[in-house]
This record gives C-alpha cells, sequence and structure tokens, in this order.
C-alpha cells in the first residue's frame, strides 16, 4: 500500500447572524497566538459589524454586534498591527474608528469627507496611516494623530472610475489602489513635496485586466502581488530585487507574472496570499480557488497551479476570502447568503495500490 495526500478545504464552523449579506472580513492579527483565541471582524448589507471569537474551552464562536454608527452598508474593515482598533467603510460616505477594549469596543472617532460611498479602508503596517477609497473616485490618506484625531493630509486623484480597493504594502509606505476603469495604480510619498503621487498605472496595456479590478493582496514579502477582477481571471506581479526603476522606497517596478484564467466562470471579488505562500480566490460562481507556486517555472518568471477548488462553498456569492495571519492554514470566506464560514485547509490521506 501507499499513501497518497490530497488538499482538502474542511468547514469546521458556519458563522451566522448577519441579516443581509456579507461583504468583508479582518482577522485581528494579534490574536490567535499565545493562548489567545482567534479574532475575526465581519460587516455586511444589514449595516452591522460582527466580531467573532473563538473560545478555547469550547471551541465555540462567541458574537459582539456594533451597531447603530453606520446609517448604510458596511463595504470593508481592517484592524490596525495593535489590534487595538477596527476600521470600518460605509456606503453612508463615512469611516468608523472603533477601539478594542478587550471586553467591549467604542466607536472613538467617524472620518468625513469623501462625497459618497467609502468602498475601502486599510491601516499601514506601522498604524501611522490610514487609507480610504470611494466612488468618488479618490483616495484620502489620513495621519494618526493624538487623542483618535485623524488629520487628511492628502487627496488622489487618478482614477477615471469607482475605486473598488485600496492595499498597503506590508513593510513599506505605498499603497495600491484597484479601480472600475480596470486599472491598479501604485502611489507613494514624495520626499521633496511631502505630497502622494501615482509612481506607475498597470493597465491593460500592461498586460492588466479588461474589465473591473475588485481586489488585491500582497504576499509576505510583498516583492509580489495578486489582483483579482470581473475578467474572471487573477493576475500576479512582481516587483524585481534590482531595477533601474526602482520608487522613492526603493521598490522597483511592478511587472507581470502570470495570468490564471479558466478556473472560476465569473466575476472574482476577492484574492487573499497567505503567509504560506497559497493564493485564495472567491468569486460570484459560488466557488473558492487555491492556488500554489508550481515546482516548475517559466523562463519569463515562475508558474501558479492550482491545487484545490471548492464547489459551491456558499449558497451564493463568495464576496471576500481572508487566510488568518498567524494560525496557519486557517481561512474566512463571507458571502451574499448572510454566512461567514470559517475552513481548515487539511491533507488527507487514502491508501492506494503500488
Amino acid at each position: 500500500m501507499v499513501m497518497e495526500g490530497n488538499l482538502e478545504l474542511k468547514e469546521i464552523q458556519i458563522l451566522e447572524g448577519h441579516t443581509d449579506r456579507v461583504w468583508g472580513l479582518a482577522w485581528n492579527p494579534t490574536t490567535g497566538v499565545d493562548g489567545i483565541p482567534p479574532m475575526l471582524a465581519s460587516c455586511g448589507g444589514d449595516k452591522t459589524v460582527r466580531i467573532w471569537q473563538q473560545q478555547a474551552s469550547s471551541g465555540n464562536w462567541d458574537c459582539k454586534v456594533l451597531e447603530d454608527i453606520h446609517t448604510r452598508t458596511v463595504r470593508t474593515c481592517s484592524w490596525s498591527q495593535s489590534g487595538k482598533f477596527l476600521a470600518t467603510s460605509s456606503f453612508d460616505a463615512t469611516t468608523g474608528i472603533w477601539e478594542n477594549f478587550g471586553e467591549n469596543f467604542e466607536c472613538v472617532s467617524t472620518l468625513e469627507g469623501h462625497e459618497n460611498e467609502v468602498k475601502c479602508v486599510a491601516w499601514n503596517s506601522s498604524g501611522s496611516l490610514l487609507a480610504t477609497c470611494s466612488r468618488d473616485k479618490s483616495i484620502w490618506i489620513w495621519e494618526v494623530q493624538p487623542g483618535n484625531e485623524f488629520d487628511c493630509i492628502s487627496v488622489l486623484q487618478g482614477h477615471t472610475q469607482d475605486i473598488k480597493m485600496v492595499q498597503w504594502h506590508p513593510s513599506l509606505d505605498i499603497l495600491v489602489s484597484v479601480s472600475y476603469d480596470n486599472s491598479i495604480k501604485v502611489w507613494e510619498e514624495d520626499d521633496d513635496s511631502d505630497d502622494w503621487h501615482c509612481v506607475q498605472t498597470l493597465g491593460e496595456s500592461k498586460c492588466g485586466h479588461s474589465s473591473t479590478v475588485w481586489g488585491i493582496s500582497f504576499n509576505v514579502s510583498g516583492d509580489k502581488m495578486a489582483t483579482c477582477s470581473d475578467d474572471n481571471t487573477i493576475k500576479i506581479w512582481n516587483t524585481p530585487t534590482e531595477s533601474t526603476q526602482t520608487s522613492p522606497n526603493g521598490l522597483g517596478s511592478w511587472e507581470h507574472v502570470s495570468t490564471l484564467s479558466g478556473y472560476h466562470s465569473r466575476t472574482v471579488f476577492s484574492v487573499d496570499w497567505s503567509r504560506d505562500g497559497i493564493i485564495a480566490s472567491g468569486g460570484a460562481d459560488d466557488a473558492i480557488c487555491l492556488f500554489a507556486k508550481s515546482a516548475e517555472s517559466l523562463v519569463d518568471g515562475p508558474s501558479y497551479e492550482l491545487v484545490l477548488k471548492k464547489e459551491k462553498a456558499h449558497d451564493m456569492d463568495v464576496n471576500a476570502v481572508k487566510w488568518n495571519p498567524t494560525v496557519p492554514r486557517l481561512l474566512a470566506s463571507a458571502s451574499d447568503d448572510g454566512t461567514v464560514k470559517i475552513w481548515q485547509l487539511v491533507r488527507v490521506y487514502k491508501c492506494a495500490q503500488p
């Protein structure tokens, strides 16, 4: 007998409570280690944010509901690296800042300024900056001040349509945005002018997407990123360690590495890169796909292969997938069906005849 192992995405928990579609997910980065159970934030069309924490003794997930702040859909949520603050973006054109007091959460600040729906909010790695983006085609950079005050230090214009998502580089103050205008833009601060500007645009002419770009995720080292789109594809991008064209932060220009197509049959809404190199994606076809770097590399760069596809992961669209940053191979997904699911990626062995 020969033991063969196959990867399986094992559903370990369904979190129910939202009364409308669930749009966004965020794992608290300070939980899941040192005996602290994992904590997950979810948000959705019911105007609420829910904080889920697994109990160490029973394994069940308790829920706290944060409400009465936003008056419309809460689109995304993002934890600061310290795990102390949670930012929430809403279609009511505001961003909420919640402070984590352990047993309770309190909204300590509300950021206003965007003309309409705030589609995404993201903290930088140090927790000193916050980025928000909107249907108004602008990105606002906020600087954290003492006393839970936030100053807008720059308004970035450049996209011609609704901006779907912003994401900070995992260690550098480099911001990437993706949009309904099919493009990906890279933004940095100019040391001479102290203002932010676009240093690179990745469009269809640069092997980019041919339709709305919905999501972006960096790998742990920040030298690669994945983007997903309404064109049903996922694209992998690389920044060379040695480049003649470097940004103020010393990062090289981003170059297209690979296009993953034919795996999702409808829009790919979300993509997330795990710490151990597995890319998860979720889309309107109700599927979750997992990709890993292939053992064989192409002449012009590494290739990526499908290692698992979970059909009918939910009852409707998968709007978000998010790997836990501290617990290996623990994945959360969110759906139009109003549920959040927790999955464990495991290897299942079976006996095969030699």
